[in-house]
């Protein structure tokens, strides 16, 4: 096997157009620094970036000290509490589902995964139900605000981003909560597990106290998170600690095409699609060329959409792409979408390559904690005030104000990537596929952007490009010690 700094070299080298000779300096210079650190994964030498690396070695020692000794709240008889949560919450559990709540009454640290449609949030909600009635303290959080704000409407609790969790200080990014300063609970579940990356899942179970019990909760077959790691997927393929694999999609969510097919897709199988005429949540609208894909996209929306099944175009529909680039791409859609859906006049601005105009979609791109406002927030612009040079916009109620300079934090929002949407849910997505995105590809990113969908998802586009997604080679595993080290964790 190929050296992992061989490979880097020959990357370096093609990318700075640099002599491979300087770049091997530059990199045992580095290395003795310490800005880097030489290891072997899997038995082949490596180089890692110094705070990964000792962010990941942090983790394992976080994890081994959290899964020691019984939880807080002692025994509790299972046998007992499921029947009385099955009539409290009039449902009927499944087997794997009463499992699960048996290893959650009696772990330290539980991972429960599982696609759409198969009980994760009925599951989540019957172990916080027992263990309140038995005064367990548990807080809740996920990666991004919408995800929280997810999670707490189903569970009808309150949940918090990360950030919030651990009181984030707005001047320097460091966080309130720590090792010195632990959260106080008995309970912490984390949803949405599989955005997590390396250096806020370190900073998260740091704050943990070491008689917390941990939930971790995801969908481990989404895209990796944005930033480095695949943390979801080492815990779990450790064996670390219990997980529990949900994979009995319910009677109710059967009939539904979108988790149908979902599932296909993950299964590598190209979905099934509705007959001509046939009424359905999931549909595949054909076209070939990226202009034809883009004005069919721009009609949907526009048009066909609203007018069928009564939605807003703007509030209700979200357009998910595979990529930024191209015709077919956020951006260029984006543009397509504006122009039909809310054209710019004389008293829009323009600023860092988008055109502003009071009731556009934005989306904040990046966390500003001054502001209150995070990265992947949607809202609209309400104001613009071109004497004050200022533009207010409205996030769930929350009325955020950017001078003309800060603009550079927003985007248009009509369309978004599929990594950009992860831990979201939208009550209409339409997706276009065009072997345009085929480097973007994976059969992760389809399954990540349908799954997105609560009421509605249309693809639109070449059948070819989606069969080259549900086919294709899975994104290549990313180079991580994490699961390595955990691996090599006695029992």
């Amino acid at each position: 096997m190929r050296s992992a700094r061989t490979h880097l070299v020959s990357l370096a080298v093609k990318l700075l157009d640099i002599p491979e000779a300087i770049i091997e300096v530059a990199i045992d210079e580095e290395l003795s620094e310490g800005v880097v650190v030489a290891d072997t994964l899997d038995d082949v030498p490596s180089v890692f970036l110094a705070p990964l690396y000792n962010a990941e070695r942090s983790i394992v020692s976080q994890i081994c000290r959290l899964r020691t000794g019984a939880p807080s709240w002692g025994s509790i008889d299972a046998a007992r509490a499921i029947p009385w949560v099955e009539q409290k919450l009039t449902i009927e559990l499944a087997e794997s589902q009463k499992q699960a709540i048996h290893l959650a009454l009696s772990s330290k640290l539980l991972v429960i995964t599982g696609g759409p449609g198969v009980g994760k949030t009925t599951l989540v909600n019957s172990i916080l139900t027992i263990l309140r009635a038995k005064r367990v303290k548990a807080l809740l959080c996920a990666p991004t605000g919408r995800a929280a704000k997810r999670l707490s409407e189903s569970t009808g609790l309150e949940a918090k981003t990360i950030h919030r969790l651990l009181e984030v200080n707005p001047a320097n990014g460091q966080f309130k909560r720590n090792e010195d300063s632990p959260l106080e609970c008995d309970l912490l579940v984390l949803d949405e597990c599989s955005m997590v990356d390396v250096p806020l899942a370190n900073q998260l179970l740091k704050a943990v106290a070491s008689e917390t019990a941990v939930i971790f909760v995801g969908d481990v077959d989404q895209l990796p998170s944005v930033g480095p790691g695949q943390v979801l997927d080492d815990l779990i393929e450790s064996g670390a600690m219990p997980v529990v694999r949900l994979t009995e999609v319910f009677r109710q969510a059967a009939t539904s095409r979108i988790v149908r097919s979902a599932h296909q897709i993950n299964q590598g199988l190209f979905p099934s699609l509705p007959g001509k005429g046939e009424e359905s949540d999931f549909y595949f609208v054909p076209a070939e060329e990226p202009e034809a894909i883009a004005e069919t996209v721009v009609d949907l929306v526009k048009t066909r959409l609203p007018r069928k099944f009564q939605l807003d175009p703007v509030r209700d529909i979200q357009v998910l792409c595979p990529m930024n680039r191209s015709l077919t791409g956020a951006r260029g859609i984006n543009q397509l979408l504006q122009e039909a859906l809310n054209p710019p006049g004389d008293h829009s601005i323009e600023k860092f390559g988008y055109r502003f105009s009071v009731a556009d979609k934005v989306m904040q791109i990046e966390n500003n904690y001054d502001k209150d406002v995070y990265n992947g927030d949607i809202g609209f612009v309400t104001h613009i005030d071109a004497e004050e040079q200022e533009l207010t916009a409205t996030f769930d109620e929350h009325i955020v104000t950017y001078a003309f300079g800060e603009l550079d934090e927003l985007v248009l929002c009509y369309a978004t990537t599929i990594h950009k949407s992860q831990g979201s849910e939208y009550p209409v997505v339409v997706i276009p596929v065009s072997t345009q995105h085929y480097m973007m590809l994976k059969r992760n990113l389809i399954y990540t952007g349908i799954t997105r969908g609560k009421r509605l998802v249309v693809l639109v586009g070449q059948k070819r490009a989606l069969a080259m997604a549900v086919k294709g080679r899975q994104t290549e595993r990313r180079c991580s010690k994490l699961g390595e080290w955990l691996r090599g964790v006695p029992e």
